[in-house]
């Protein structure tokens, strides 16, 4: 098993992917998502192995006979790694690896290995790790000869020294030296992550009073588009699965008088690790913390519908199932068939079609937004002292003048606007606020 796995990335390689679907599941995966996550990794795909099974074999998951088979294949094709669209135990990647005769990957594994190749900040590359090392560590089986590498430890240096008194010489076992090389690692990654997390959600929970709006999707759904889009924020873009995996947020101003900041986030995939979803917690805060989700979907894909549930699923794990959203339906200049969409919008009617990269549909969008930001209407009677010219602004900037009556040193306004304003108005010290009509 070890002489497969000298790295975990998929470079180049000639990849045959398999897919074991269980005879009572509810449908049958194509393989397209493994496919795309597999060439977004680096891989060549040259063949694809779909095998309904009754129940799951503890060697070789899908049993001794059909991975003879998968063998042939392997020989066939000259396949550098097998990449099975299902999570493994490390029992049957060294099986599989030793009928096979080549390395094996399973689902999670590939998309960590995804993962570590597009982080960029520290944030992200300590929040791959973590997971990396989090889904390794119960998998150790002595095939990590490399581990002190991935560990991030040196042979000569304090945290290079294995052991200690009373652990070194013949008699430890490797393995306890590699557990205790990545328990090592994930403490000290733990710590550092803690004074990120922290002080990202100190600065997420400071930006109260301002409306805050997150856009989520599928990976490649095309919300860094739509975030660069609306506010030239220069997020990277690529049309491919994870291209940016750090958060942007950014000032907008959906309409006259409304400014919302609007944020950015990893896209998901289905059956996304739960290790990633853990070390991201930070990074999904500002799901978590938004007044307003703006799901992203690609309407081009023809999965589409099974990305949406993918994506509801994440959210779920998050606590933000039912968090306001509001769907936006992209790529629409991009539809092949069309009845897809058509199909959406009869089950979505509030959701709005756009194309985030030409800008159609967006003025629509931003009309949408403005509503959730203003949520139902109030006619409010606010009276203020003529000095607190805050009060008077805020009024004519976010609502529409009924009436206005002025004392001596009083003024008196009627004002029809929407209740999330309430909050903000309300601190900016009028002397009194009446609902006058709901």
């Amino acid at each position: 098993m070890e002489k497969f796995r000298q790295t975990l990335k998929v470079k180049k390689e000639r990849a045959i992917l398999v897919a074991a679907i269980l005879s009572r599941s509810k449908g049958a995966d194509d393989l397209s998502e493994l496919t795309a996550l597999a060439e977004s990794a680096g891989a060549v795909v040259v063949d694809r192995f779909q095998q309904k099974i009754r129940t799951i074999n503890p060697s070789t998951y899908i049993g001794k006979g059909k991975a003879s088979q998968l063998a042939g294949r392997v020989k066939k094709y000259e396949a550098d790694v097998i990449i099975f669209d299902n999570d493994l135990s490390p029992a049957q990647i060294r099986d599989l690896e030793e009928i096979l005769d080549t390395k094996v990957l399973d689902r999670s594994e590939l998309i960590l290995d995804i993962f570590a190749t597009r982080a960029k900040t520290k944030q992200a590359k300590l929040q791959v790790e973590l997971a990396q090392l989090e889904y390794t560590y119960p998998r150790l089986t002595r095939m990590w000869s490399h581990l002190d590498t991935v560990a991030g430890v040196g042979g000569a240096t304090a945290a290079g020294a294995v052991g200690g008194i009373g652990t070194r010489g013949p008699g430890e076992q490797q393995l306890e030296i590699d557990r205790r090389l990545v328990n090592k690692r994930i403490s000290e990654l733990k710590r550092d992550l803690s004074g990120i997390d922290k002080r990202k959600l100190r600065e997420i929970q400071g930006r109260h009073g301002l409306f805050k709006i997150c856009l989520v999707g599928y990976t490649n759904a095309g919300k860094s588009t739509l975030l660069n889009t609306l506010t030239d924020a220069g997020a990277f873009v690529e049309d491919r699965l994870f291209a940016t995996l750090d958060t942007r947020t950014r000032k907008w101003s959906p309409s006259k008088g409304v400014e919302v900041l609007l944020s950015d986030t990893v896209g998901f995939v289905r059956k996304l690790p739960h290790q990633l979803v853990a070390s991201f917690k930070a990074t999904l805060e500002e799901a978590v913390n938004a007044d307003l989700l703006v799901h992203v979907i690609d309407v081009s894909s023809d999965d589409a519908l099974g990305q949406m549930e993918s994506v509801k699923t994440v959210l779920k794990e998050i606590d933000c199932g039912r968090k306001p959203t509001l769907l936006a339906l992209n790529k629409i200049d991009a539809i092949k068939d069309v009845s897809q969409l058509e199909t959406i919008e009869t089950v979505y009617p509030d959701a709005v079609s756009i194309s985030a990269k030409s800008g159609l549909g967006l003025d629509a969008l931003s009309e949408k937004i403005t509503e959730c930001y203003e949520g139902s209407e109030l006619v409010l009677r606010v009276s203020s002292h003529q000095s607190n010219g805050k009060v008077q602004s805020f009024l004519r900037a976010h609502g529409r003048i009924i009436n206005e009556q002025y004392g001596d040193s009083s003024v008196i306004i009627d004002v029809r606007m929407g209740q999330n304003q309430l909050p903000e108005l309300k601190r900016l010290g009028p002397d009194t606020l009446e609902i006058v009509q709901h």
